[in-house]
């Protein structure tokens, strides 16, 4: 790659060139790179425009998705105007409007363990903007396996974290978190909720960490997790260790080859795996019109909201009775056995969860509204909006 710089580059990274650890080497350092930004959501679009702003030469965005009207709290990349239209699309756009002087290459693509050696071979770091555990595994195992740097970042409410994970010089990111969690144990961004200006502030951390590395200054966060709690602006970091007996990098890992990663992050449906713990039976999903049918022909369904209170307060089903499903243990005792009940929470996940700790503590029909209130505000009632 040509790393000389025209006039112009000088004068747009004039800021850099004057610090003593960038400098012109730096400059060239980074107009060599190659960065992979998975996801162009909360974390991934200040990356992409604070590295695209540096002069990454070689500037790479996975996504799948479209931009949605409540993405615009925290994706400020984004406008009105662009709702319906791929992320990836926009993104890169606005990068190379940004910087048309380096090279951006979209991938429109889900990543997954069939693609994602085609996707990370010719980048260097990899800055995992994900927002799911199943990518975020993926891109870890990943990582390990073809010896790239992953930048890790995750928000969640007024919380967020960042680490830096390279192969062979200190842990990855299973030594710290081993498995992801159970389906539906914890909330999702459309369930929890963020601080919109949160994933701007761990983004932009995550970009700084990654124009480190590359410029090889500076402390990184390898053997460190970064946490942010936005409440009272605090900063913590916790030294991370490697743990010998972790299955991606411990000293008998379980993922050895390609092979073996496609084999451990087989794709599975989340509502099939929240759903292992209730009865085989078509009845235990119920479809939001079939709910209305039988609330229509009978009075006898107990319905039962596990969202959080600020969900319940501001719209639910007529005569549903709320235990919140992170108090629903405490509460299992007021539930009758012999009720007719049907679980509901905004997406379907959160009540199937629920729904499988009430069949265990004996409730004899149980069933689960298929997709949620989200389902029900479509499909049945589309003047009910949904928190």
């Amino acid at each position: 790659m040509d790393t000389s710089f025209s006039q112009d580059e000088l004068d747009r990274y004039s800021r850099h060139l004057v610090i003593p650890e960038v400098g012109i080497d730096g400059q060239q350092k980074l107009k060599r790179a190659s960065v992979l930004v998975v996801g162009a959501g909360g974390l991934g679009a200040p990356v992409i425009q604070y590295l695209a702003a540096a002069g990454i030469g070689k500037l790479g965005v996975v996504d799948f998705d479209k931009i949605d009207s409540s993405n615009l709290q925290r994706q400020v990349l984004f406008s009105t105007a662009d709702v319906g239209q791929l992320k990836v699309d926009v993104a890169c756009e606005r990068a190379s409007s940004l910087n048309p002087e380096i090279a951006i290459y979209r991938h429109r693509a889900k990543l997954s363990s069939e693609n994602v050696a085609q996707l990370f071979q010719d980048y260097s770091i990899i800055v995992d903007g994900s927002d799911n555990f199943e990518t975020r595994y993926l891109v870890n195992d990943a990582c390990v396996l073809l010896g790239k740097t992953n930048v890790h970042g995750a928000v969640h409410r007024f919380d967020g974290q960042i680490s830096v994970f390279s192969p062979g010089n200190g842990p990855c990111y299973r030594c710290v978190f081993s498995e992801p969690p159970e389906p539906g144990a914890v909330l999702n961004c459309a369930e929890a909720g963020v601080l919109g200006v949160l994933p701007g502030i761990v983004g932009t951390i995550q970009a700084t960490e990654c124009i480190k590395n590359i410029l090889s200054i500076g402390v990184p966060l390898i053997g460190k997790l970064l946490l942010v709690d936005a409440l009272d602006m605090s900063f913590r970091t916790i030294n991370l260790k490697r743990n010998p007996k972790c299955t991606t990098c411990g000293d008998t890992p379980e993922i050895k080859s390609m092979q073996d990663l496609i084999v451990k992050h087989v794709p599975v449906d989340r509502s099939c795996a929240l759903n292992q713990g209730l009865q085989n039976s078509a009845g235990k999903q119920l479809a939001a019109t079939e709910l209305a049918e039988e609330l229509a022909n009978s009075n006898k369904l107990l319905l039962i909201d596990v969202r959080e209170a600020n969900e319940y307060n501001y719209s639910h089903l007529q005569n549903a009775i709320h235990f919140p499903l992170s108090n629903l243990p405490q509460s299992l005792h007021e539930i009758p056995k012999d009720a007719n009940v049907v679980v509901y929470c905004k997406s379907g996940a959160r009540s199937l969860k629920a729904a499988e700790m009430l069949q265990q503590a004996g409730v004899r029909s149980v069933r689960n509204l298929n997709g949620g209130l989200s389902a029900w505000s479509r499909q049945v009632d589309t003047s009910l909006s949904v928190l």
